[in-house]
């Protein structure tokens, strides 16, 4: 069976973005999914021909993985026994198209073909999403309040997983013509790699590729534009390869992250010299999370993490080996020289290197077990 993803933030875009989907593929059966308040999920399949199920079931636990892995995974197995050879499917609002994949991955008895990884958006209403403060559920697009992801830390989940983004145009709302050539040229900056198409018949099946999906998720992990472009959004990186101070660093980090739409990267500091951190920040949100040691710092006999391994010989210096910081900020009137000065300024000194690390504070309380 061939499958296409479809995930979004709001229901709008998605059954939209399915319609059309529907009417490229005439063939294949449409899977919807809504999670609604107190753990009830509505399951609708469609054909060409109408709709042939609809049924709700109550979750014990509702949530979001929950949905995907005690409905939608029997779901297409029962179709994959009725002998269906190609389904779209529509994921519920904010659940993301790496879950499902990797739910559908798991839990199939027999394997499936995933055509596409689509997320569907209003590119005018991007970047507002992007900087919104509020919770998803705060918010209204879903019904779990112990969701605390915002808008925005959803959409760069989706843009950095997807390999397809269908611009939905919903009439409701109709878009402003600036704002969504504008939502268009920040989709573009935000994913390169990704098709940025206008209707659901330019999806190419054959676009997804799960290993290269997961590793441009990966905590800390750096994808850029190959090219630059004529847009207002460009996105500065920067590699730093001593450690980094970390009282300069956290007086630094506002500053660094002042007008990023998404900043990102691996950071190698000094107070915690053997943890790689990754650091995300997405609108008015930055937090660093300890990603576990640098491959370096790993016991010779340790398997290393297969989607950091690549990025660890990227960079691998003679001395330090793959400890180093690299950051990448996108935005709008991103100025390189003031980012590379920045970032400089919170790199250790002569002095500070002979000295060693002993007596430096973490004020982000990033390891663990400290030396």
């Amino acid at each position: 069976m061939q499958l296409t993803v479809i995930s979004s933030l709001d229901a709008l875009c998605r059954q939209q973005a399915c319609q059309d989907a529907a009417a490229a593929n005439p063939g294949a059966v449409v899977v919807l999914h809504d999670l609604l308040e107190n753990g009830v999920v509505i399951r609708r399949i469609f054909s060409q021909s109408g709709l042939l199920e609809s049924a709700e079931t109550q979750l014990e636990h509702g949530c979001l993985s929950c949905t995907v892995r005690l409905d939608l995974v029997p779901t297409i197995e029962r179709l994959l026994e009725r002998g269906e050879t190609q389904a779209i499917i529509g994921l519920p609002p904010a659940v993301s198209a790496e879950a499902a994949i990797g739910a559908l991955r798991r839990g199939l008895s027999r394997p499936v073909t995933i055509d596409s990884a689509v997320l569907a958006c209003a590119p005018d209403t991007l970047e507002d999403h992007i900087w919104d403060h509020h919770t998803l559920f705060e918010s209204g697009f879903t019904p779990v309040p112990e969701d605390q992801r915002t808008a925005g830390e959803f959409l760069i989940g989706e843009l950095s997983f997807n390999d397809t983004v269908l611009l939905a145009e919903v009439d409701l709302f109709p878009a402003d013509p600036a704002l969504r050539v504008r939502g268009m040229q920040l989709v573009r900056e935000l994913a390169p790699h990704a098709d940025v198409v206008e209707n659901a018949g330019l999806i190419r099946p054959g676009r997804h590729d799960y290993q290269d999906a997961l590793s441009r998720t990966v905590p800390g992990s750096v994808r850029i534009p190959a090219s630059s472009s004529i847009s207002p959004f460009t996105t500065v990186t920067h590699r730093a390869q001593r450690p980094l101070h970390p009282e300069r660093f956290r007086h630094a980090l506002a500053s660094l992250a002042e007008g990023c739409c998404w900043l990102r990267g691996r950071l190698w500091i000094a107070a915690a010299p053997q943890c790689r951190i990754a650091i995300q920040g997405i609108g008015p949100r930055v937090w660093l999370e300890n990603t576990g040691p640098w491959l370096a710092d790993q016991d010779a006999g340790a398997a290393p993490d297969p989607l950091t391994h690549v990025d660890a010989h990227l960079d691998w210096h003679p001395e330090h080996g793959d400890r180093g910081s690299v950051l990448a900020a996108t935005g709008e009137g991103m100025d390189p020289a003031e980012i590379a000065q920045l970032l400089s300024a919170c790199e250790l000194t002569d002095a500070e290197m002979e000295a060693g690390y002993a007596g430096l504070t973490d004020p982000f309380q990033l390891d663990p077990a400290p030396n």
